[in-house]
């Protein structure tokens, strides 16, 4: 997990997650990566360099242009729930951290917290 600033752009973002996950999961091949409003933002260099980088495919989620009204994209909904379990956690509900290690060490508690009341 790496939480960065509002000022990094997306494309950035996702290589310092990734560079954080190799090594991690080996099994790992295919990322799936929502585009943010219909921009192709990762399109391109970003897919180039994943497959570089580690022998990733990067699977664009895109929101079909012809398509009007909500629309249940593939995966997306992954990122959705997980968003939802934050989201139960006031902590986390607004961004109160003054430093991004002390916003990934409360996002890491919740989850623990959420696998934990899984196994019990």
């Amino acid at each position: 997990m790496v939480v960065h600033c509002a000022g990094i752009q997306d494309r950035d973002g996702a290589k310092l997650v990734c560079e954080k996950l190799k090594g991690c999961f080996p099994q790992l091949s295919l990322i799936w990566a929502g585009c943010p409003l219909g921009r192709s933002g990762y399109a391109g260099a970003l897919i180039a360099w994943m497959m570089a980088f580690a022998g990733w495919t990067l699977s664009i989620v895109k929101r079909n242009d012809d398509v009007k009204g909500f629309v249940v994209l593939p995966r997306r909904w992954v990122v959705e729930r997980t968003f939802a379990w934050l989201c139960k956690f006031r902590r986390l509900s607004k961004d109160y951290e003054q430093t991004t290690a002390s916003s990934e060490a409360w996002i890491r508690i919740a989850m623990i917290h959420v696998m934990v009341r899984r196994l019990a």
